[in-house]
């Protein structure tokens, strides 16, 4: 029997008066469903505190769910077990009169609940589901921040910082290959000036003469080529000096550089972790909701199945109780309760009746003792009076 009751007891109702089947079936069915919620709110609660530490896994987020689960069953058995006994006119038999209307407060207050649960403890149930997808989706948001930051911002400073400093180098850099350019330059036309003077001095050249003689046009050729490669000596060693007057500056470009290179990466670094920090409850919700819209048949649909399934859960004992009202179990309820207040009721007035009668003996027998107090008192005052003109008349003296 104790088994049998188990459920019923669960539900809050007391087991000697759930006479029908149809109410044992309905209290059962309602312990059921409280167990059930025990459980769905204890797995809720300890997936919202997974979200809330940003799916840390936190060891203490299962010692959230008891409690929880505990306060709203504890509820639950408070409106399911409540029975709404109308105490007015106690004497009547009429079967209306045994119960009072419905309280909307009771159910508004639990449906406020429920609401606030499928928003507190369902939403995270969800997010779990769909956790993989979720991941995905908010991987490609956390690329595209991090590219948007990388072309705003500070790194964007910094690189722009890092791009003129680079450009002085190619600037100064530039200018000694012209050096050395120009030095090629000059060597290339005196080897092409003597190669000339060369081909003149075998009578191949403009003079058709053999050999070199001074102040002919080869010596002057010769001559030409001399200087040429002496102006190319004289570049060289210009870039040469130009190169060695840069390096004070080339040095200290590269070490702003480097360090703007180590506060790109370590506003890099920042960043990434700021924008993979936006990884909790909300930015997963509207995670979710985006891929709700996106592909509603196959994400929303089921998403919105789920959450309706388990809102129904949550407020399954509540509706049930609400949609039996009036049920035999109820009715036997309310006539106990009503012949227990009606023997009350009745035993009081006796009470008072009796309390009322002795009250009044007392205040005749205190009446007659006054009367009695009062004759007695009129006799002692007669007495004296009559004892003391006997007195008064011994003492006369007789004549």
């Amino acid at each position: 029997m104790a088994g049998r009751s188990f459920l019923l007891r669960v539900a809050n109702v007391n087991p000697a008066n759930v006479r029908t089947h149809t109410d044992r079936a309905l209290y059962r069915s309602i312990g059921v469903f409280i167990l059930l919620y025990g459980g769905y709110a204890i797995v809720g609660a300890a997936t919202f505190v997974d979200a809330s530490t940003n799916y840390t896994h936190p060891w203490w987020q299962w010692l959230v769910g008891p409690p929880v689960a505990a306060a709203v069953i504890a509820y639950d058995r408070a409106v399911v077990g409540r029975v709404a006994v109308n105490y007015e006119h106690l004497e009547s038999d009429d079967p209306h009169q045994l119960l009072r209307r419905r309280t909307v407060g009771l159910y508004a207050g639990r449906l406020l609940l429920a609401l606030l649960f499928a928003i507190v403890i369902t939403e995270p149930l969800m997010l779990a589901r769909y956790k993989g997808e979720i991941d995905a989706y908010l991987g490609t948001v956390h690329n595209h921040e991090l590219s948007r930051l990388e072309r705003s911002g500070a790194i964007a400073a910094f690189q722009g910082q890092v791009d003129a400093l680079r450009a002085q180098d190619a600037a100064d850099g530039a200018a000694v290959e012209d050096l050395h350019r120009l030095a090629a330059d000059k060597r290339k036309e005196a080897t092409a000036v003597y190669d000339q003077a060369l081909a003149d001095s075998r009578a191949d050249g403009v003079s058709r003469r053999a050999g070199c003689p001074p102040g002919g046009f080869c010596d002057s050729l010769v001559q030409q080529s001399r200087l040429l490669n002496a102006e190319a000596t004289r570049l060289d060693d210009e870039a040469s000096a130009l190169r060695a007057a840069q390096e004070p500056a080339r040095q200290s470009r590269a070490a702003q550089i480097a360090a703007l290179s180590e506060q790109m990466a370590e506003q890099r670094a920042a960043n990434r972790r700021s924008v993979e920090a936006n990884a909790g409850f909300g930015a997963r919700t509207t995670a979710m909701w985006h891929l709700v819209r996106a592909d509603f048949w196959g994400f929303g649909f089921f998403y919105l199945g789920i959450a309706a399934l388990l809102v129904c859960l949550d407020c399954a004992a509540v509706w049930l109780k609400l949609v039996s009202y009036g049920n035999a179990y109820e009715r036997t309820e309310a006539r106990e309760a009503r012949r227990r207040e009606l023997s009350e009721t009745r035993r009081h007035g006796q009470e008072l009746r009796v309390a009322e009668a002795a009250t009044a003996v007392a205040g005749d027998g205190l009446h007659t003792a006054v009367q009695e107090q009062h004759l007695l008192d009129a006799a002692v005052a007669q007495a004296t009076a009559r004892l003391m003109a006997e007195l008064e008349t011994q003492s006369t003296p007789t004549r």
